[in-house]
């Protein structure tokens, strides 16, 4: 809980900063690159240098902390989309160009996430996020119909020739595991049983018995079992509701940004954050297989929790350059207006 604390802190001071002296923009100019290589170097470092926690090799260890690089490759990548698209619709690059660097320089790095990480789950939030891309910036739909064919491609490849992915799919009937739900569906059949025992207005705050006795990754991936066990259906739903307008706030901001690239960004990054909560709450309920990533804000992770505050920042220094403009409009015209009556008088 302490270390959780600690990284909630670092991530409002990241979100602070970045809102208050990072102009947004600062992501278009060619420091973006830079990002880019630093994500491919620290995927290499994964392969290389990485440990493994509950079978899966992600993270990096920083003196006492473990960071897990790919929760914050996800926003690189997304922001080299947003830069792209922006070159092509404002003319400085054609499209053709920029679909190539797409995949040289967001399709590659993905392909050795997916291969290296087995990170299914971030490959296909940005994936999904980079069609958004697509689509606000509405570029030709050859490109889109490209991309979501590569992707159903490599999806289907990454099941066929993976076992434990194939056995994910236990999420259709979890109890059909060969053992009635006491093998491989045993996490997906407690996290149903926390839902059933919170009924409408839940168990009470620590008085869940699936976290401290049977549901395994209680804090991490199944996060929202509890809360609807511990907060029932009203708390379920509250929590739902706040991602929704987290959303609705992130899709004003892009309306309203001053130009291209901050639509993209704010529209992209804030779908981004729902989408990761859908897919969470869908493996909870058992919609989607489990992909074991953390529900954004609540769960534990500090990687996940400071990537995610650093959205926040970046959503925020879009909204805050969108009021600047409005002010300096307005200033504008009431200047225009005091400067005609002068002429008047």
């Amino acid at each position: 809980m302490l270390d959780q604390c600690k990284f909630c802190l670092i991530g409002v001071v990241c979100a602070v900063l970045i809102a208050k002296f990072l102009p947004y923009r600062i992501f278009a100019g060619k420091g973006l690159y830079v990002l880019v290589a630093g994500a491919c170097l620290s995927l290499i470092a994964v392969c290389v240098f990485g440990h493994h926690v509950l079978g899966a090799q992600r993270w990096l260890r920083l003196g006492p902390l473990s960071v897990q690089p790919s929760e914050f490759i996800k926003i690189i990548l997304v922001l080299m989309a947003c830069k792209l698209v922006c070159d092509v619709r404002e003319g400085r690059i054609s499209q053709s160009s920029g679909f190539k660097q797409l995949l040289a320089l967001v399709a590659a790095p993905l392909m050795v996430l997916l291969i290296t990480q087995s990170d299914l789950g971030t490959s296909i939030i940005i994936y999904v996020s980079i069609l958004v891309v697509l689509w606000l910036g509405e570029l030709d739909k050859r490109y889109w119909i490209i991309v979501i064919v590569a992707s159903c491609a490599l999806l289907v490849m990454a099941i066929i020739f993976s076992s434990y992915r194939s056995s994910r799919f236990l999420f259709l009937n979890p109890w059909n595991d060969g053992d009635n739900g006491r093998a491989k569906g045993y996490q997906l059949v407690h996290s149903y049983y926390a839902l059933a025992q919170g009924g409408i207005a839940g168990v009470g705050l620590g008085n869940s018995r699936e976290k401290f006795l049977y549901l395994p990754e209680s804090e991490t991936d199944f996060v929202f079992s509890i809360i609807g066990e511990e907060f029932g259906l009203i708390g379920a739903c509250i929590v739902i509701a706040l991602f929704v307008l987290f959303f609705y706030c992130g899709m004003r901001i892009a309306q309203g940004a001053p130009d291209l690239f901050g639509r993209l960004c704010a529209g992209s990054l804030a779908f981004m954050v729902a989408f990761q909560a859908c897919i969470n709450i869908g493996c909870a309920i058992g919609v989607f297989p489990t992909t074991g990533k953390p529900l954004p804000f609540i769960s534990s992770g500090g990687s996940s929790l400071v990537s995610t505050f650093i959205i926040v920042g970046i959503l925020l220094s879009i909204s805050k350059a969108s009021g600047e403009g409005r002010f300096a409009e307005r200033r504008g015209e009431f200047m225009y207006v005091q400067s005609n009556r002068t002429q008047r008088r």
